[in-house]
Order: structure tokens, then C-alpha cells, then sequence
């Protein structure tokens, strides 16, 4: 069974087990989180597509741990003005292991 979640602005699709890394959510480790925004939950041929979420579909997580992407370089430059500009940047994440998907 899969899901696509929708969290930080961006979709995910998950299944049972799987970890994923996604943008900041509030919470210690150890702790159950329930992600509700469901746009899609399939199992084999079968597939519901939400308009646009699917109604009391829900995806159960744990949160393995709060932590940071690698670092970003953000350089800008402007040709033959002597300007440049460079900065790095680290997103913080939460990572995340799916325990349980339950469709409408």
C-alpha cells in the first residue's frame, strides 16, 4: 500500500516502513505524528485520488529525529561589476518513518 502525502509544500509518496526526510515539523523523537493532507492512497491496481485530499485517509508516523540537509551554495555574480556574493545554506528536516497508512 502507497500514499501521497502533502507536507512543507511538497508531495511525497510513501509506503509502510519507508523514511522519509521532509521539511521541519514540530516534535521530540519518539513521537507519533499523523499526516492528513492524503492526496492519493493506492494498493495494486486499485487507486483513490482525492479532490484533492481523500477523505479520512490518514498517514501514521514516527519521528526518528530532528536534523539538517546538506549545505547549499547560493552564489550570485554580476559580470564586470566586481560583484560577487556567496552564501551557504542548511534546511532543517525532520525525518520520518511511515508505520501505518489507513484509507477511507
Amino acid at each position: 500500500m502507497f500514499a501521497v502525502v502533502r507536507t512543507g509544500g511538497k508531495q511525497y509518496k510513501v509506503a509502510i516502513g519507508d523514511v522519509v526526510r521532509v521539511e521541519k515539523l514540530e516534535g521530540e523523537a519518539g513521537a507519533t505524528l499523523k499526516l492528513e493532507d492524503v492526496l492519493m492512497v493506492g494498493e495494486g491496481a486499485k487507486v483513490t485520488v482525492g479532490t484533492p485530499n481523500v477523505k479520512g485517509a490518514v498517514v501514521t508516523a514516527e519521528i526518528l529525529g530532528q536534523d539538517r540537509n546538506e549545505k547549499i551554495l547560493v552564489f550570485k555574480k554580476r559580470r564586470r561589476k566586481n560583484y560577487r556574493r556567496k552564501k551557504g545554506h542548511r534546511q532543517l528536516v525532520t525525518v520520518l518513518r511511515v508505520k501505518d497508512i489507513k484509507a477511507a
